[in-house]
């Protein structure tokens, strides 16, 4: 018999993609918050990577993380792995995504990713940051994650944001928002389900 656990709030962590010094991202992500958090079928968790202290080299074949690195993994993996979906706030740098980013998402075992959706909110310049999402569906497609069909993207976001990270054009970026997080709820519950009934394999 199918699994109705449609009353469960949908668990969604929130991946603040860019550390650096005089960000928007923050902004941007603080925006988006306040605009999700009208939906109550949505627990929110953010995890802003400039608050997660992850070196760059990864251990070896086999290895463990430094008693530190794996301190900081504590914090943070049984978040990801607790998560039914994920939203990525990220800017768009050279074409690209934060190395930062990619460097989070490879500390990680792709089972905290798989069988669970991914939507994108991207700024900056004329692009918005779509550059920088399509990229990351590749990331995440190798993953075995399922990236939704519509983002939000943000133009320009240092004259496109007013003082307090409110997008000047609120009502079109908060109905692309509205859209994008009913494709990523739809998909968290319906793989939420999936995979309660029968663990993905891979």
């Amino acid at each position: 018999m199918p699994i109705d656990d449609t009353e469960t709030p949908l668990r969604v962590a929130v991946l603040v993609g860019s550390v650096r010094e005089g960000r928007q991202g923050r902004a941007v992500a603080d925006w988006f918050l306040g605009t999700a958090a009208a939906d109550p079928g949505l627990d929110l968790d953010v995890i802003d990577l400039a608050e997660v202290d992850l070196p760059l080299v990864l251990p070896g074949w086999g290895g463990k993380p430094s008693p530190e690195t794996a301190a900081v993994l504590r914090g943070v993996s049984p978040r990801l792995a607790a998560a039914d979906a994920f939203v990525v706030v990220t800017p768009e740098y050279n074409h690209s995504f934060p190395a930062a980013l990619k460097n989070f998402i490879d500390w990680h075992h792709p089972q905290q990713w798989q069988a669970k959706p991914v939507g994108f909110v991207s700024y900056g310049g004329l692009g918005g940051g779509l550059r920088a999402v399509e990229q990351l569906r590749l990331v995440f497609a190798e993953l075995h994650a399922v990236t939704v069909r519509d983002s939000v993207s943000l133009h320009g976001p240092w004259s496109g944001l007013a003082a307090d990270g409110t997008p000047r054009d609120a009502e079109v970026c908060a109905g692309a928002a509205k859209g994008m997080l009913g494709q990523l709820a739809w998909w968290g519950r319906a793989l939420r389900a999936a995979r309660a009934e029968r663990p993905y394999a891979g």
